[in-house]
């Protein structure tokens, strides 16, 4: 009896793994979404707080209940740092992170019947404002400098969907720019799928 119990579930089992990919069906297509949440960016474990805000674009493959897909986002920042008495007396150093650029890829399956667990991994491009003031207005040692730096991003969600085409979904991101640079992400989102 109770091998023909074991067999029972494991059939049951068998048959309602593919119910439920079926029933998760709107996990794939065209998506856009608008982004934000908290940001820390870094060089060398000195690094400022901020909100991170943003746009984001993919297309996701879906077959069963796996999902495959390519993202880009295009986002800002509101961190920055400043620090005074750098070099001389009433100067200004300030470090402020700007526009970040990322495109990737994820995989993720479904869970439930409208929910996606998700890894994601890419290249990413942040831009960096450092200027500085030594507090005389106007002098040659005033100077304000943009630098990119390339980088790779990973990172890990969740999405749930709220309707038939909209969905929330949550995301922590590591981002490790060139020189030392790196970022700690926590986002959340609202998107809708074409």
């Amino acid at each position: 009896m109770r091998k023909f119990a074991f067999a029972a579930a494991l059939l049951a089992g068998t048959i309602a793994t593919p119910a439920l990919a079926q029933d998760n069906n709107n996990l794939g297509g065209f998506r856009v979404e608008g982004l934000v949440g908290y940001d820390r960016p870094s060089i060398e474990d000195e690094g400022a707080d901020g909100v991170a805000y943003g746009v984001g674009v993919g297309y996701d493959f879906q077959s069963g209940n796996a999902v495959f897909g390519i993202e880009a986002e295009a986002m800002d920042s509101s961190a920055n740092e400043q620090a005074t008495g750098v070099a001389l007396p009433g100067d200004t150093l300030r470090v402020s992170a700007g526009r970040d650029l990322y495109v990737g890829g994820r995989v993720g399956f479904g869970v439930g019947s409208n929910s996606l667990l998700y890894a994601k991994a890419g290249y990413t491009n942040a831009r960096v404002r450092v200027s500085y003031e030594d507090g005389t207005a106007g002098t040659v040692a005033d100077f304000t400098d943009r630098t990119n730096l390339d980088g790779l991003r990973v990172g890990a969600g969740a999405q749930f969907g709220i309707g038939s085409n909209a969905f929330l979904k949550t995301e922590y991101r590591y981002s490790n720019y060139q020189d030392g640079v790196d970022r700690h992400q926590v986002v959340g989102g609202v998107g809708f799928r074409f």
